[in-house]
C-alpha cells in the first residue's frame, strides 16, 4: 500500500423520492487498500459504490479521482472510467461459452491480450474445466468466478465488490477471496467490497467502514475497527445489538 490517494470524497450526498440515503462529510481511499464497507441493509452501501464507479451521479458534493474532481455536472471520460470495475452481487453473463465472456472487456476495448495471463486467471478461479461451456448454465458459484474473471482480465486499478460471495457455498467463498487477495498483493490495486459478512470483512480487509442511516459512523483499520471500536452505534453493530 501507497500514500496515493485514489478517491477523495467530500461533502457527497445522494437522494431517492426526498430520502437522503447518503451523506458523506469525507472519505478518502488510497492505493492498495482492502476497504470493507459494512453496516445494515439500507445504509447506503451500494449507492456509495455506485457513485465511485461513476453509474450515478452525486447530488452535491465533489467526488476527486486520481487527482481529477468531479460533481453532479461532471463525470471522467470513457479512459478514466474504464480504471474502475464492479462485480456485482448477481453478474449478468452473456450465453456464449465462459472463455469468450472473459475475454469479452479486451474484445470491446480492442486490446491484445495474453492468453497465458487468461489461462493464469481462469486456472486459479477453477475455471479451466468450464471454460467452453455456456455461461447462461452456470451454477451461482460458478457465475460468479467469471464474473470476477472477466473484471481482473483488463488489470484495472481499482475493483469494486458488492456482495461477491452473497449465498455461495463455503469451496467457492475462498476461492473468490483468495484471488482477490492475490490480485491486490500482485498488482497493489485498490479493493472496495461491500459486504454483511463480518468474518469476511475481517479476512479480506485492511480497513472498515461503517455506514448507517447514508452516514459513515466510524472507520479504521481492521484490527482497530474490530479490537477496540469508538463509536457507540459500531459496538452494537459488532455486537449484535443494533437495532433498525
Amino acid at each position: 500500500m501507497t500514500d496515493k490517494v485514489i478517491y477523495n470524497l467530500q461533502n457527497i450526498s445522494k437522494t431517492y423520492s426526498d430520502k437522503t440515503v447518503l451523506d458523506i462529510d469525507s472519505l478518502t481511499i488510497r492505493k492498495g487498500e482492502i476497504l470493507g464497507l459494512v453496516g445494515p441493509s439500507g445504509a447506503g452501501k451500494s449507492t456509495l459504490l455506485r457513485i465511485l464507479n461513476f453509474i450515478e451521479h452525486t447530488d452535491s458534493g465533489e467526488v476527486h479521482f486520481l487527482g481529477k474532481v468531479y460533481n453532479k455536472d461532471s463525470l471522467p471520460d470513457l479512459h478514466t472510467r474504464r480504471k474502475v470495475t464492479t462485480v456485482f452481487q448477481r453478474p449478468y453473463l452473456m450465453t456464449s461459452s465462459v472463455y469468450q465472456n472473459i475475454i469479452y472487456p479486451l474484445k470491446i476495448r480492442k486490446q491484445n491480450y495474453d492468453s497465458q495471463r487468461v489461462e493464469k486467471i481462469i486456472n486459479k478461479l477453477g475455471l479451466t474445466q468450464l471454460k467452453n461451456q455456456r455461461a447462461d448454465k452456470l451454477s451461482g458459484g460458478e457465475a460468479q468466478r467469471v464474473s470476477l474473471a472477466r473484471a481482473l482480465i483488463f488489470n484495472p486499478e481499482v475493483i469494486l465488490l458488492d456482495e461477491p460471495t452473497s449465498n455461495l457455498d463455503p469451496a467457492n467463498v475462498k476461492i473468490i477471496e483468495d484471488m482477490i487477495a492475490d490480485y491486490r498483493n500482485e498488482f497493489n490495486a485498490t479493493v472496495v467490497m461491500v459486504t454483511h459478512n463480518v468474518f469476511q470483512a475481517k479476512r479480506l480487509a485492511t480497513k472498515v467502514s461503517l455506514l448507517y442511516k447514508g452516514k459513515i459512523v466510524e472507520i479504521n483499520d481492521k484490527d482497530e475497527f474490530f479490537t477496540n471500536p469508538k463509536h457507540k452505534v459500531t459496538k452494537q453493530f459488532l455486537s449484535g445489538d443494533l437495532v433498525y
